[in-house]
């Protein structure tokens, strides 16, 4: 997973210990009291860690950290949304810099970038203002890459790290701890988070402050298209009178099977639009990638196309539906329903 990032660094020393020999410095620091936060290796005994935005994928993430025996502190602005794990343990805070004051390690999960801004970046309330020198900031929601460069460097200034680390799964890859995690920073510090990474996911290092993010954004243009096939292939099938369940288990062992298939296809048979990745911060995300086509001067007309599909369920007001919502637009367009009728 990561192992080949040590290698990269033997011409100097790295600011954290390794991951091959995290175990043996453990064993060596905790005889110490005096080291600095950014030379003790990860563990819950050496390492306290906090987590803001606790929704649909957060309080999953979080959770398993706290179940790994993490101290954990947690912050949200929805209060309730994180009362779960206060009552599994962790610490509520009443802001991210309260929370990463309590932490050598505090993740955030939000929404937009604008939350991401805030967040990390108020000088009253974000999480670098409470987060201690040597302190590690390590954002998993999917923003701007420039803006996950401006956050490395202002971490820098305050003489922390910051590690964008968006993830791909959605809320079962959450709940399962699968994940697919890319990570974007200084390759030695993505290196002393291995043990953290591996309680959500398998991590992979991308490169430089902002990696993370354009890996992501990579990823959402491959599942735009990918969804915009799976369901006007369903409407086909629907059309021409198959059984579509059949037919998805027929293509889904075939060149047409995919992820989307296996965590939407059954959801969209049965109605089941409640999120595991909202369509309003899809929308999101293919806007900014359409931003970053833009910058390069590159044209992906099918990302164009699927970004419309989806803006179109914001004006139908199903922003707040999962991203196999997209069936709607489908059928919309073809005035057809898969849905059965009840006789």
């Amino acid at each position: 997973m990561l192992a080949g990032i040590s290698r990269s660094l033997t011409r100097r020393r790295p600011p954290f210990p390794p991951v091959a020999t995290a175990a043996a410095v453990v064993a060596m620091s905790s005889s110490s009291t005096g080291a600095n936060v950014s030379d003790r290796p990860i563990s819950p005994e050496t390492t306290r860690v906090a987590w803001v935005g606790t929704g649909v994928m957060g309080q999953s993430m979080a959770g398993h950290l706290l179940a790994a025996g993490y101290a954990l502190t947690v912050f949200n602005r929805t209060a309730a949304k994180a009362q779960g794990l206060v009552s599994s343990g962790a610490t509520l805070a009443d802001s991210p810099r309260a929370a990463a004051k309590a932490a050598d390690v505090i993740f955030l999960m939000v929404g937009f970038p604008s939350d991401v801004r805030s967040t990390a970046l108020d000088p009253s309330t974000g999480a670098l203002a409470g987060l201690a020198p040597g302190g590690v900031l390590v954002d998993m929601t999917t923003s701007d890459p420039s803006l996950a460069a401006e956050i490395a460097a202002a971490a820098a200034a305050a003489g922390c790290s910051a590690v964008d680390a968006p993830v791909s799964g959605g809320d079962r890859g959450a709940r399962n701890a699968c994940l697919s995690i890319f990570a974007g920073g200084d390759a030695a510090v993505v290196a002393r988070l291995a043990p953290l990474f591996k309680l959500m996911g398998n991590a992979l290092y991308m490169g430089g402050p902002g990696a993370g993010q354009r890996a992501k954004l990579g990823n959402q243009i491959a599942i735009a298209s990918t969804m915009v096939g799976l369901v006007e292939g369903m409407v086909y099938a629907h059309k021409a009178g198959l059984d579509v369940a059949k037919w998805l288990e027929a293509i889904s062992t075939g060149a047409a099977g995919s992820k989307s298939l296996e965590l939407y296809g059954k959801r969209i048979l049965e109605r089941d639009m409640a999120a595991g990745f909202y369509v309003r911060h899809f929308v999101k995300d293919l806007g900014i990638c359409l931003s970053e086509c833009q910058a390069m001067g590159l044209s992906l007309p099918g990302l164009a196309l699927a970004q419309q599909l989806y803006v179109s369920l914001i004006a139908h007001g199903e922003g707040g539906l999962g991203t196999q919502a997209l069936i709607l637009a489908i059928e919309r367009l073809n005035n057809t329903s898969l849905e059965k009728k009840v006789e």
